[in-house]
């Protein structure tokens, strides 16, 4: 389905409207009604105009069996306050193929990974960049750059997940790709390619129209909020987060930490809400999709303000906004 591209109300932020929808579509019993025509079922719903939701996914080949059917389009898998296991990543990633496809018919829904390695700046990141790959050969469709303090150390996160033979922006503000040879084999077979398509499309979107990897940033402290504007218009970046809780309780406001996205009702103290503007803001200059958490109170009134990638985990608050904004591909 093609897009048109327009204001969303309330935000400047660019989001795709589709053509056509007509209702929310429910789950399918299986996915032989849609047929998906990419890998990242995220990425598919985005270029279509359409939210995605996120929920949590942790654990081995058992977990990943049962995560996929998953409601969820996208499942944020965490590295960086959990154990830094590439093994166990890869089972689930095994798991989640296994037990698919997804009620949308996708192999397996997004999963997005958040590692211990911080964008505090670019020799940081490129010391690192091992982690990066690794994850990205077990089979991944995404990265989320945490504390993303210097728009280098992103451009060096970017570089990280690509490989050499992409070129877009190279010399233009990222570095060349860091992704060598060998790094496929895995990974084609979660992703059900070939390994030579694998390297054509393992590659960051949108700044590769034919990517199937998409990244993002979180500017979640004080350093990183100083560049904000520079870092959301590092080539290669999809989207981008405030870190509610990370600049929460670095604020000195640990209750809104915890609470956050979890309980009803909260309301951030006016330095979070201007930290949270600033990168709302610096989104919408730069046509970079917007992260934050939304819950069935709040998930229109979010989406109508340009929300597109819906945090929180809560299934309820994902059927509300499909609903609302009539999607068509099966759950």
């Amino acid at each position: 389905m093609k897009a048109t591209w327009r204001k969303a109300s309330g935000f400047g932020v660019s989001v795709g409207i589709a053509l056509a929808l007509v209702t929310a579509a429910p789950p399918a019993a299986n996915g032989a009604a849609n047929q998906p025509r990419r890998v990242n079922k995220a990425i598919e719903l985005l270029e279509a105009g359409q939210p995605v939701y996120y929920d949590y996914g942790a654990g081995g080949y058992e977990a990943g069996r049962a995560a996929a059917k998953t409601w969820a389009d996208i499942l944020l898998y965490d590295m960086e306050g959990e154990a830094l296991d590439f093994t166990q990543l890869r089972a689930f990633m095994k798991g989640l193929a296994d037990g698919g496809p997804t009620p949308s018919g996708h192999r397996t829904p997004a999963v997005i990974v958040t590692l211990p390695v911080y964008g505090l700046d670019a020799a940081t990141v490129r010391a690192n960049h091992w982690m990066i790959q690794q994850a990205l050969a077990c089979g991944i469709h995404g990265l989320h750059l945490c504390h993303a303090r210097d728009p280098r150390a992103v451009a060096a996160f970017v570089a990280a997940a690509r490989f050499e033979i992409h070129r877009q922006a190279v010399g233009r503000g990222l570095p060349e790709g860091l992704r060598m040879f060998g790094a496929h084999r895995f990974a084609a077979e979660i992703w059900g390619v070939s390994p030579k398509r694998y390297y054509e499309i393992a590659d960051v979107w949108p700044l590769n129209p034919g990517g199937e990897l998409l990244l993002g940033v979180k500017i979640e402290d004080h350093i990183g909020r100083r560049h904000t504007e520079r870092i959301v218009r590092v080539p290669g970046i999809a989207f981008a987060e405030w870190g509610p809780r990370d600049t929460s309780y670095a604020s000195g406001y640990l209750d809104v930490a915890f609470d956050y996205g979890r309980k009803p009702g909260v309301v951030e103290p006016p330095p979070l809400r201007a930290a949270a503007q600033r990168v709302i803001r610096a989104c919408k200059a730069a046509n970079v999709f917007i992260l934050d958490n939304v819950r069935p109170e709040n998930v229109i009134a979010q989406l109508d303000a340009g929300i597109m990638i819906c945090a929180g985990g809560i299934r309820e608050a994902a059927e509300i906004g499909r609903r609302h904004t009539r999607r068509t591909m099966p759950w």
